[in-house]
């Protein structure tokens, strides 16, 4: 009988393209790729150290997994495993634990998937943490969308991240491999490549580059697709990256950018690189250059010393700036960071209503960047999933787009038309029909 494999990502999408080729190797091996929620004769866990809460996510899916099958085989590698092995070690059923530089190691590390009375920890120092393992993850049914790593851990020493401890220093792809299977995954149809890393704007250090010049190879690269950045920090997205996006259709008009705050003090205190007027001037430069861009915005509520002041700082920044959408995050005390040892402690309950205040801020931000979508033309690229008689896809600045199912459209770039906005969704329709198609939140 065939062996199973379930495999689950807690965190972000450089973990999903990591599992994604995880997953790969057991198929290779002859394994059978099942859903978490089958029983399986082996679980990967994929985690991550951002959040107490990832932590937690992780213990209770190790015991969810044994419900399913006693006898299951569990794997936890990622984040969580390179930081906190001893402890992951005490959840009762884990049987092997695999470090950042052993994820992809596994079936040379391990003997065999039976159960042992003893768990197995394969986890390398931090500072020997210094090799690039290739990843992507990819929607194999309809090859619309891949995510590709091309960079891996953080030079950083943000005050509130265990990342650097969990994956090491700056690395990258070297640029011939990169272009290599970026020309892979363009022939086998996807039409979508979202570069993932740590810090994938430090893309290229070590190889005397940077990701401007590795994004200028890629888009002459022959073919229909389009390139998405994941995340960028703020004092790594150039003027030259801006301007390439501008002048490509190739290069999605969306950028991911982590402020945190809005608090000149909090700022400083969480040792970022750049000040709350060097932000603002980005995204001003960004909307000058590409008026309908999309632009996203990590923030952290809660941080240690962010009185009430503090954070309507941040809210008000954050109010009046043209972005399009939050990504909100609750500060979570990491062990062996800096901001662990700072005075001023933030109340639970008023980090969850700081929370909920942006959320809404988030809400609001998405309705505005719609309503000024009315009466333009954009094109979306459709998923092939059937959605209850629907199907979804996005536009380059990072409009979702839904319609009623047509083959026809999935995996193809289709011009739309939106006519109006109502309650976060946007109807228009496909140019040459007369079918209306609504645009929902991200």
């Amino acid at each position: 009988m065939q062996s199973k494999v379930a495999l689950h990502t807690i965190g972000c999408k450089l973990n999903f393209s990591e599992t994604s080729t995880i997953g790969n190797q057991f198929l290779k091996k002859g394994f059978q790729v099942v859903e978490f929620n089958e029983k399986a004769d082996v679980y990967v866990f994929n985690t991550c150290s951002v959040t107490e809460n990832a932590e937690k996510e992780c213990r209770q899916l190790v015991r969810r997994a044994l419900r399913q099958n006693p006898e299951a085989f569990i794997i936890v590698t990622g984040c969580y495993a390179q930081l906190r092995p001893e402890e992951i070690s005490q959840i009762e059923g884990v049987d092997a634990i695999l470090g950042s530089n052993e994820k992809f190691k596994l079936f040379s590390l391990l003997e065999d998937f039976n159960k042992k009375d003893l768990t197995c920890i394969y986890v390398s120092p931090t500072q020997q943490l210094n090799e690039f393992g290739a990843a992507h993850s990819t929607d194999a049914d309809s090859r619309t969308r891949a995510f590709f790593k091309i960079q891996d851990g953080c030079d950083y020493k943000c005050s509130f991240c265990t990342i650097p401890l969990a994956r090491g220093s700056s690395r990258s792809m070297n640029t011939i491999e990169l272009i290599s299977e970026f020309n892979k995954l363009i022939s086998s149809g996807y039409k979508e490549v979202i570069l993932t890393g740590v810090n994938v704007g430090d893309y290229g250090k070590a190889y005397s580059t940077n990701l401007f010049n590795v994004l200028k190879k890629m888009i002459e690269v022959p073919g229909e697709f389009r390139i998405r950045i994941s995340s960028i920090e703020p004092n790594l997205l150039s003027d030259e990256i801006i301007e390439l996006t501008a002048e490509s259709e190739k290069l999605c008009n969306h950028f991911h950018i982590p402020l945190q705050s809005g608090s000149t003090n909090i700022l400083k205190a969480m040792q970022r690189r750049y000040t709350v007027s060097d932000y603002s001037k980005l995204i001003y430069k960004i909307k000058n250059r590409i008026p309908d861009a999309c632009i996203g915005v990590d923030v952290i509520v809660g941080f240690p010393g962010e009185t009430e002041e503090e954070f309507l700082k941040t809210y008000k920044f954050l109010n009046e700036l043209p972005i399009s959408y939050l990504h909100v995050f609750t500060y979570s005390e990491r062990p062996d960071t800096k901001a662990i040892t700072f005075n001023g402690s933030v109340d639970i309950q008023i980090r969850k209503r700081r929370n909920n205040m942006l959320r809404i801020l988030s809400e609001k931000k998405r309705q505005a960047f719609y309503t000024e979508m009315i009466g333009k033309n954009l094109e979306v690229l459709f998923e092939s999933e059937n959605d209850n008689g629907n199907m979804k896809g996005f536009t380059s600045n990072y409009v979702r787009v839904s319609h009623t199912y047509d083959e026809n459209y999935v995996n193809q770039f289709s011009d739309i038309t939106i006519s109006e906005v109502r309650e976060n969704i946007c109807i228009g329709k496909l140019k040459g029909t007369k079918k209306s198609i609504e645009l929902i939140a991200c």
